[in-house]
């Protein structure tokens, strides 16, 4: 029963690669729509797995050079600094989904260097900054960590900043902090030269913003004492942070302003994923539009083969096999388009960002800047499930485009063929 089975599976096929053969050499018009449909299938395929690439791509970036150089939650004082800090990193060390709790310092200052003045957001960080909660070491130049120490007036400056204002390492620059005494509210102005020590270089925003000072340093030029401005941590699911920090309401004695990293970056995470969704529908329909070419070309492929059709009903051919004829036709159609889709969006991810790179190179123009965009260069992140998920929907509306044409092909009635010839 099986050998019976296998044979009737291999005759079908057979028999659906000679009728997918031209009966006249020079009917162009279906060898033209045979090559469209797999043509259009496989440009379809190729350009939904680039871009669906990209977005895997801008989703990495996210996490590795932003969700992973800033804590998962913060905590602030209202207004004020936070004096007794120490038992606040107990208590939020004691719980259970809390990784890591470290003390920090925001402030606010202007980064003067000759005529050059730019706007800063300085984080005072422990000196081992992999133990702070915020992972910039991976974006320092190599040796800087060694020497960054307190009371030794040491700055990080990011990338972007460095350039705006003309500096480089080595050089010395001048901090303008605002100070503010939390009894009187009196703002005061105080000016602090500090020497660049390193850069940190992350392709994106943060390289425009952002510098790093030692902790003790922080406090000093701030005027906060044993004070700290907020503390940082780190929680065993990132994306479930917020439910984490409502769990642990009552269980610290502290009132304080908590926020994630959902409300500065969530957008970001949301707008990726949305938009991934939306192109994936938009390319489906685009393989839809491509598959259409399949159910012409065979209905042209049927009424030329009315004849081996009718004869071989005559023979005994039942309805399924008349209809696996054509459908595997169509399937093989689909098939090879999908796996040069596959094959060239693979090769096109792969070197997505070097071909842009190329092409603004050429143009003298950069697509994403860098004081716009979280990063300055479009990412490409292959995922073999997409490639696969792709493939396969591929395969499955060239299939359902086969079904009208085969259906059509299994009704013929074998005695009005044969008796108008």
């Amino acid at each position: 029963m099986l050998r019976k089975l296998v044979d009737v599976f291999f005759l079908a096929i057979c028999l659906g690669i000679r009728f997918s053969k031209i009966k006249q050499c020079n009917n162009k018009m279906v060898l033209f729509i045979s090559l469209s449909s797999t043509l259009g299938i496989a440009i379809s395929v190729s350009l939904i797995i680039v871009v669906l690439s990209v977005m895997n791509g801008f989703e990495y970036e996210l996490k590795n050079r932003i969700l992973s150089v800033i804590p998962h939650g913060e905590f602030e004082g209202f207004g004020k600094p936070i004096a007794d800090w120490a038992s606040l990193l107990e208590q939020l060390k004691k719980q259970k989904r809390v990784e890591r709790a470290v003390p920090y310092i925001r402030l606010t200052a202007l980064a003067e260097k000759g005529s050059q003045i730019k706007t800063l957001e300085i984080r005072g960080v422990t000196s081992l900054l992999e133990e702070s909660g915020f992972r910039f070491a991976g974006f320092i130049q190599a040796g800087v960590l060694d020497s960054f120490h307190s009371d030794f007036q040491q700055i990080i400056l990011g990338k972007g900043v460095a350039d705006s204002i003309g500096i480089v390492k080595g050089e010395y620059l001048t901090l303008i902090i605002p100070t503010v005494n939390f009894i009187t509210k009196v703002r005061a102005v105080k000016r602090v030269r500090v020497r660049v020590v390193g850069l940190f270089e992350s392709h994106g925003q943060f390289d425009y913003s952002l510098a790093l000072i030692p902790l003790k340093d922080a406090q000093k030029y701030a005027s906060l004492g044993n004070s700290i401005t907020g503390v940082a941590i780190k929680v065993d699911d990132m994306f479930d942070v917020t439910r984490i920090v409502s769990e642990m309401n009552g269980l610290i004695d502290f009132d304080l302003y908590f926020s994630s990293w959902e409300k500065k970056f969530g957008f970001l995470y949301r707008d990726i994923q949305l938009i991934r969704t939306i192109m994936y529908l938009i390319m489906v329909l685009l393989i839809g539009v491509a598959s259409f070419n399949i159910v012409s070309t065979l209905m042209i492929r049927v009424k030329e083969r009315l004849d081996e059709v009718a004869i071989l009903k005559t023979l005994g051919a039942t309805d399924a096999f008349i209809k696996s004829i054509f459908v595997y036709q169509g399937v093989f159609s689909g098939i090879l388009g999908s796996a040069l889709g596959s094959f060239f969006g693979v090769i096109i991810a792969m070197h997505f960002t070097l071909i842009i790179e190329g092409l603004e190179s050429l143009f003298e123009n950069k697509f994403l800047s860098k004081d716009v965009y979280f990063i300055d260069f479009l990412p490409s992140q292959i995922n073999i499930f997409d490639v696969f998920l792709v493939f396969c929907t591929a395969v499955v509306l060239s299939l359902l485009a086969t079904y009208f044409p085969a259906i059509k092909a299994s009704r013929l009635s074998p005695a009005s063929v044969l008796s108008s010839k």
